[in-house]
């Protein structure tokens, strides 16, 4: 199996539905509904329609319990994008942002993220970056040369690397400076060798 440990650089929860960006905390109370006191945790959703394979307003399984971020994916966006600032997690309203994992939004679904208390969180799959995104970042960030951020700049920036989203796998508490590690899922041997 494929191992990698990083680090929890910082962790966050946002319950508005009002804003996208969420707010610092020093630790996560993760259960098996998602983040306690986050607005994305719930078992069930609203389909959205566009991205979804369902019509949009049917009730369907919660894969987007929690979302991550990477520093170096997150440097690697506002270099791209000619950022004054760095970006942070919190703008980008994700619950955690995570260090030492390279490439952590390529992560296959089924990898597990565990944590010293034996919380483990399941990716389900790659957070595309949005336009409504892209226009938040551009109203809030300036860029060296000068130029105005086209609205559509950060979902060009981002591409491949604006994170994960996934479920809670095993409950328990996630703290910022926690180690976490990393289980990239690869396909049953029986599998990969066809029968």
């Amino acid at each position: 199996m494929n191992k990698i440990t990083g680090l929890v650089d910082s962790v966050y929860l946002g319950a508005s539905e009002e804003t996208l960006s969420k707010q610092p905390r020093d630790s996560l109370n993760a259960q098996l509904d998602g983040l306690v006191g986050d607005r994305h945790g719930s078992i069930e959703r609203e389909a959205w329609g566009a991205g979804d394979k369902q019509v949009e307003g049917i009730i369907r399984r919660n894969e987007r319990q929690w979302s991550a971020v990477s520093v170096e994916e997150l440097a690697a966006i506002a270099k791209a994008m000619d950022l004054t600032e760095p970006l942070s997690a919190a703008s980008l309203g994700a619950n955690l942002c995570l260090s030492g994992v390279p490439e952590l939004s390529r992560l296959p679904k089924g990898s597990i993220l565990k944590f010293p208390s034996g919380a483990e969180l399941m990716v389900e799959e790659y957070n595309p970056p949005c336009l409504d995104m892209g226009k938040k970042l551009a109203s809030i960030h300036s860029t060296q040369s000068g130029k105005a951020i086209h609205d559509t700049a950060f979902s060009q920036a981002a591409q491949y690397t604006r994170g994960l989203v996934g479920v809670v796998e095993v409950p328990g508490m996630i703290n910022a400076g926690d180690r976490v590690e990393v289980t990239v899922y690869q396909p049953p041997l029986w599998l990969r060798e066809g029968g």
